[in-house]
Parts: C-alpha cells; structure tokens; sequence
C-alpha cells in the first residue's frame, strides 16, 4: 500500500472518528438536523452512484428502490406490528427485488443511456400511481406512524440519534464504494461504463453485472426508505415517488463527482450547504432558490467531472495522486 493511500485510510478514520463526537461539541440542534440531512442525501448520492457513477447506467428512477424500502418497512410496521430493525432489512430486500425487475426487464432488451434513464423514470410514475391506488399502502391518504421514541422504533426525541443512524448508513455506502474501487466486480462495472461491447468481446457478462449494480443500488435506497419513514413518521405516494428526490440523488452525485468514493458526500456537503447559506442570507422569496440554481450550474458547467475531478486535476498538476 502506497504512502498515499495509507494517508488517505487514516484521513477517513480521522473524519468519522471526529463525526461520531460532533453531536457532542455541537449544540444547536438545527444545525445537527441539517447534518443529518446532508448525511442521508450522501447515502441516496451513493445508492445512485453505484448504478449510475460505477456502471454508467443514468437512471431517473433511484427514488424508486427508496420508496419501495419506506413503504415495505412502514407496511410492516402499522399494519403487523414488526418493529424497523426487521423492517429496515424487509425494506433492503423490497428495495433488492425491485432492482432485479426493473434491471431485467430494462437490461435484457439491451436498454442504454437515454432509453434506460426514460424507462426508470417511467417506471417510478407507475410505482406512484400503484401506490395511490391500492388499499394496503394507504392510497393517497399515505401511512401515519405511530410517534414511539426508542432505540427499538428507530426513533428518538433528540436530531443526534438521526444523526448517528444516517452516519453509520454513510460509513458502509463508503465501504461498498471503496469495495467497488478495488474488486474485480468494480473494475467489471468500470469496464462497462467505459465501452459495454468492447467490457463483453472481453469475457464480461455485462447483463449480469448490471443487475448485481442494480440490485445493491436498490438494496440501499430501500434503506435509505426506512431511515426516512421512521424520521418523518409518514410516507404517501407523492413523497415516496417523488421527482425531486430522485434529481437530488444524482445532482449531489454529479457535483461531487461519479463514480468515486467521496463524491456523493462532498456533493451533499456543499449542496446542503450553499442552499442553507442562501436562505439564510437572502429574505427575498424565490432568490435563494435562484442563487442556489446558478451555483449549482456553474459548478455542473465548469467542472464536469465534479468537484473531485477539480481535486484529482489539482493532484496532477503538483505530480500527486489520488483515490478518491
């Protein structure tokens, strides 16, 4: 291992080791909410860079996998009384399953690029009009969870616990990405988002390994389901389908930078960030959303390959490298 990397390991260390005593030093709880937040959008970032940074598979649908995960974990809870630390699995499952149907319908038509990315934003209109129909997911009236404060809810009466809960969901969307970065399965997914054809005239079975992208993507959106269904204490088909979240998931993706490790994180870090900063600063209503907007498209213009391609440019030029 490269001095570099070894630095880089103990930097990772040094930032969660230095989160997990923020809660501690920090004691507004706004600004703890607004951290967890930044936190949960990193993980959707992540659970979208996987299938979409990694494999070069662009998909609208990713709010798919987490509304699927907020509906089965709260379907379970209300209705039968299982309590979310089944539930959350419940929700990586549903979450799972819903990446292997829309993956294998989708892949093995050879669905690519615009066409992939049509079909998964059809796909989760079709999820929001199912959902608003049938009886068991509330219809349009949505589910109401019952407020139970305790670790055994997933629900606590102090923003830190959220906090925690949505860092520990951080720390392993970090690993499965540092996984990825140093697998075969990774260097495969790498390899079709490159050239697909020239990824399968080499041996690799591309359809199957999209699935399995798909799969893990959809495995942590529905995750990222339950986080938000027990915080909220309510899902409907307007919030678990909605347009705007599954925007989120690849803007933070693509300001931070796709297909790296620390992308969706940074990318959340500074979205979150300017958003709150113009709100606070500007009281005209409508102007924070339209400085927030011209940052956001500068940096998108500027910067293609995102804020970590900026980084790693910067790396170059002073004969350094980077992982990230």
């Amino acid at each position: 291992m490269s001095l570099l990397k070894s630095r880089t390991g103990i930097l990772v260390m040094i930032g969660i080791i230095v989160s997990l005593f923020v809660p501690v030093f920090v004691a507004n709880k706004f600004y703890i909410d607004i951290l967890s937040l930044i936190l949960f959008s990193a993980f959707l970032g992540q659970s979208w860079n996987i299938l979409g940074g990694y494999a070069g598979q662009f998909s609208f649908g990713g709010v798919i996998f987490f509304g699927t995960g907020a509906y089965a974990s709260s379907i379970l809870l209300t209705t039968f009384g299982i309590d979310p630390w089944i539930g959350i699995f419940a929700a990586i499952a549903a979450g799972a399953l819903a990446g292997l149907f829309i993956g294998f319908i989708s892949f093995r038509y050879g669905l690519r690029g615009s066409y992939f990315a049509l079909i998964t934003l059809a796909f989760s209109e079709v999820f929001r009009v199912i959902a608003n129909s049938v009886e068991f997911t509330g219809g349009g009236v949505g589910i109401f969870i019952e407020h139970a404060p305790g670790i055994k809810n997933l629900q606590f009466t102090d923003p830190a616990g959220y906090y925690y809960m949505a860092l520990v969901m951080v720390i392993i969307s970090l690993a499965i990405a540092f996984w990825l970065e140093r697998s075969r399965f990774g260097a495969y997914l790498i390899a079709i988002r490159e050239n697909e054809d020239a990824a399968e005239a080499l041996g690799v079975n591309a359809f199957r390994c999209k699935i399995y992208a798909i799969m893990i993507t959809g495995a942590m959106g529905g995750a990222a389901g339950t986080f938000y269904a027990q915080k909220y204490l309510y899902i409907d088909p307007p919030i678990a389908y909605s347009i705007g979240m599954s925007v989120e998931m690849l803007l933070v993706t693509i300001v931070g930078g796709m297909g790296t490790v620390f992308g969706p994180l940074i990318g959340s870090f500074v979205l979150h960030t300017v958003n709150e900063v113009a709100r606070h600063f500007i009281d005209t209503p409508g102007l924070s959303l339209i400085v927030y907007g011209v940052i956001l498209v500068a940096i998108i213009g500027f910067l293609p390959n995102g804020l970590i391609g900026l980084f790693k440019s910067q790396k170059k030029q002073t004969g350094g490298k980077s992982d990230a």
